[in-house]
């Protein structure tokens, strides 16, 4: 499953060359991923009622071209590897046809003390896993 959503390049976000900060790229892909948890049916905040979450533990991103101010950018998202505890989402943002960026985000559920945990059956939904085909 390919998750996509949108969002446009506000101003405030651009550094003095006039590109997106490398740091808000951070924000665009954890908006992303956020939709992506919504779409595979994980309800993060009941999962945090219940005493779990969900913690980035590295990101790696590749800067092909740089976005500007106005850009309508669209951001693509899907699980690469799956596990019982962790897993990595891959993600690519789009202009039009042009790559913008390319990330991979390790991800590891965990319990209320932020210790890594196994995914209980009721938060390990199968959109989290790549597909099979």
């Amino acid at each position: 499953m390919i998750c996509e959503c949108s969002l446009t390049v506000r101003t405030y976000e651009c550094d003095s060359y006039g590109h997106v900060n490398n740091a808000n790229y951070l924000n665009y892909l954890e908006y992303a991923r956020y939709q992506l948890l919504k779409d595979v049916g994980f309800d993060y905040p009941t999962a945090i009622k219940a005493g779990y979450g969900v913690y980035v533990a590295k990101v790696i991103i590749e800067y092909k071209k740089p976005a500007l101010a106005e850009d309508e950018l669209l951001i693509k998202s899907w699980p690469i590897k799956k596990g019982a505890v962790s897993g990595i989402i891959a993600q690519r943002i789009l202009r039009g046809e042009d790559i913008i960026a390319e990330a991979e985000v390790t991800w590891a559920f965990v319990d209320s003390r932020g210790v890594p945990a196994k995914i209980p059956p009721e938060w390990d939904m199968p959109g989290l896993k790549p597909d099979s085909a």
